[in-house]
């Protein structure tokens, strides 16, 4: 069935607001893969807090003019997907990249990591980092290490003291 030119433009306003508005985002080629597999990969994204999203390449060239994905409309070719997240590029990459081991028939176009643009290579090595939670903890840990250091010097000073103090008392009940 055709699409109207109300539809078309629901579409557009979709793809706007949705995927087109999102600063990290991956184009998939979905081909080749069963219902079934697609719809396990759906719910993988959804737990990641992320969205999967098959486009209409012309539609979703029109909606993302202007906007970060503008950089891959030459992607926009054949069965598209696009899996967008508006925090966690890494985690959404990782899903993907895990996902590509199992079924090899998806097949990365491209993407845009903060509005820049990144190759379909570039996709596992964005995996391979490590995730928002585990930088923030590096990050605290790194913060708390020179206030941890600090505290412990302040309270080297009256332990030393106190063990001076122990050892005259020692030497004086001795002699």
């Amino acid at each position: 069935m055709a699409l109207t030119r109300s539809d078309k433009q629901d579409l557009i306003d979709t793809y706007s607001a949705g995927l087109a508005a999102s600063p990290h985002a991956f184009l998939v080629n979905f081909g080749g893969i069963t219902v079934n597999q697609d719809t396990e990969l759906r719910s993988k994204i959804r737990e990641q807090g992320g969205s999967y999203a098959v486009v209409k390449n012309t539609l979703a060239k029109r909606a993302t003019t202007g906007k970060p994905l503008e950089g891959l409309h030459d992607s926009f070719v054949g069965p598209t997907a696009v899996v967008y997240h508006p925090e966690d590029p890494v985690g959404i990459a990782k899903t993907l990249t895990e996902f590509a081991k199992t079924v090899p028939a998806i097949e990365f176009k491209g993407g845009v990591v903060d509005g820049q643009p990144v190759g379909p290579d570039q996709i596992e090595d964005i995996a391979k980092l490590p995730s928002r939670e585990e930088l923030i903890a590096k990050l605290l840990f790194l913060l708390q290490s020179p206030v941890t250091s600090f505290v412990r010097v302040l309270a080297a000073v009256p332990r030393d003291f106190v063990v001076v103090l122990d050892q005259i008392a020692q030497k004086k009940d001795e002699g």
